[in-house]
């Protein structure tokens, strides 16, 4: 089981040789190496006690032990694109406009890759970039565009499990092995002869789950798959089973998200138990990619003059509140990880104050001793990380937001998290009600407390205001949505009434298909 890892536990009773760098950027022209590793819907939970005994994860377990981890990092929206773009921006999604996976950043956008490149770093991203306009699947987007239309259809195939291969088998999502491959290579061939400090960017799909294939061309990502090998790596007995609220229980967004997602169904105990196992093993998968990075840079002597970041986009729901994918605020979809080890990073450090990913931005530009330029949503996480970081500029604030427009959710959502609440709200404010958490008491979010503190809701809702007039934000989106549905709409001509029909809802379409595009006419 541990023949894999067995050199890396080795390490893990070792020092490394990180101490003389550690404020060696602040007193010489020393510029790090910066390596990082972002993954796809790795729950943040995992990289820290209790979660990170499920599975075996010895690679993040190494950046834990070794570098800093951060127990509160969140997702700036919890789908790809839009993640995705406030973390290579370092802005919120609604100042970029990034409302769904189909809407995000402009092509010729200035990411933080590109500011290390036209200030003397050699780069290389590779393997998923997806923060730009115009990418995934005509079902998606028309799906965001439609969750304001009055009918409720499921939208993904039922969160499936599919067992490959035998215990040898080691690589089951041979994509990703492929890009660790391009990525591992350029280090040991190039980046090591390299006379400047450079920059690599490896983007992992893992541990997203597969596309169904069984549910035709439009299908979505419902299909848990392993290997018995990440099996191995996985305690079922630390497995545990979330409990649901009853169906006429749940908030009326998390309903059409259940229903959406066609999670609405029954489901039993082992089934749940086998989706999350499966999940688990696949970020066991995931962990072994970073593992081959690490190896390369320590094989090339670059380990102590690199800062290595690991992180994901958003994160896995994986059966809790009878969901899973992303696109909720409930801690499994929001919350991710964030590990950076490197020189002039604390090793050890387990830091609480929350997050985002924005902050990424500001944070790897102050390591390469790069001006950070104004209008960033992010703070530098530098004066965190190291003792002899300059003192910030503006002072962090001690809360972090995340938002969310896209499909699988009937109203743009809004989420602060604050201290010990997590604060949620919608559309307008008004018109669906709000929740509210204290994740002190309530870790797996069960409990909705807005009406037994309206103070709090009303401190934080101030709060999210100073960042964003959301009201405005929905409004403007609601907008976005219908025109962009109309001149899709008009684009197909006599091919509408086909092409919406067979969309990833086209089962419960087809049930009534004169009233379904009957509501979609006023949306156009």
């Amino acid at each position: 089981m541990y023949a894999m890892y067995g050199p890396w536990l080795v390490l893990l009773t070792m020092s490394m040789s990180l101490g003389k760098y550690m404020c060696q950027n602040r007193t010489t022209n020393f510029r790090p190496n910066i390596v990082m590793v972002m993954s796809d819907a790795f729950d943040g939970r995992l990289t820290f006690d209790p979660g990170s005994r499920v599975v075996q994860l010895p690679y993040l377990n190494y950046l834990r032990e070794l570098g800093t981890v951060f127990l509160n990092a969140y997702t700036n929206s919890p789908i790809c694109c839009p993640s995705r773009a406030a973390m290579w921006s370092g802005r919120f999604a609604h100042l970029t406009e990034s409302w769904n996976n189909y809407k995000c950043l402009d092509p010729n956008a200035t990411t933080w890759m590109d500011m290390l490149q036209q200030n003397g770093y050699n780069t290389l991203s590779v393997g998923k970039l997806d923060y730009t306009s115009g990418s995934h699947s005509v079902s998606n987007r028309v799906e965001a565009w439609t969750r304001d239309v009055p009918f409720l259809l499921r939208q993904e195939g039922r969160p499936v499990t599919d067992l490959v291969g035998d215990a040898s088998t080691t690589r089951v999502m041979t994509k990703d092995w492929r890009t660790t491959g391009v990525a591992t290579q350029w280090i040991r061939h190039k980046a090591a002869a390299l006379a400047q400090p450079f920059a690599l960017y490896l983007g992992l799909n893992l541990p997203h789950p597969y596309v169904t294939d069984s549910l035709g061309p439009n299908a979505g990502g419902s299909t848990f798959r392993t290997s018995p090998y990440w099996l191995e790596k996985v305690m079922p007995e630390l497995i545990s089973v979330p409990k649901w609220l009853p169906l006429s229980d749940m908030h009326p967004v998390d309903y059409y998200s259940t229903f959406t997602k066609n999670c609405s169904g029954n489901f039993t105990e082992q089934e749940v138990r086998k989706i999350r196992a499966f999940y688990y093993a696949m970020c066991a998968e995931t962990d072994a990619m970073l593992g081959q990075v690490i190896s390369a840079l320590r094989d090339t002597d670059l380990l102590d003059t690199t800062v290595l970041l690991f992180t994901s986009d958003h994160g896995d729901l994986a059966m809790e509140h009878r969901q899973f994918y992303k696109m909720s605020m409930f801690e499994g979809s929001s919350h991710v990880p964030l590990l950076i080890m490197g020189p002039g990073v604390k090793s050890g450090l387990r830091l609480s104050q929350p997050v985002s990913l924005v902050d990424i931005y500001p944070t790897v530009l102050e390591m390469a001793g790069v001006a950070v330029p104004g209008g960033l949503s992010g703070h530098s996480l530098l004066p965190l990380l190291s003792q002899s970081a300059a003192r910030p500029t503006r002072p962090r604030p001690d809360w972090v937001l995340s938002e969310y427009h896209g499909c699988n959710a009937n109203a743009s959502t809004y989420m602060l998290r604050e201290g010990r609440w997590k604060y949620i709200t919608y559309a307008d404010g008004l018109s669906v009600p709000p929740q509210l958490f204290d994740l002190t008491v309530d870790k797996e979010e069960l409990h909705n407390v807005a009406s037994k503190f309206p103070d709090v809701c009303r401190h934080l809702d101030k709060l999210l205001r100073s960042a964003v007039d959301y009201p405005q934000v929905s409004q403007a989106i609601r907008l976005y949505n219908k025109q962009q549905f109309a001149a899709w709409r008009k684009s197909l001509g006599a091919n509408y009434t086909q092409v919406i029909a067979n969309l990833r809802w086209h089962l419960d379409w087809q049930e009534d298909v004169e009233n379904n595009e009957k509501k979609t006419h006023p949306h156009s």
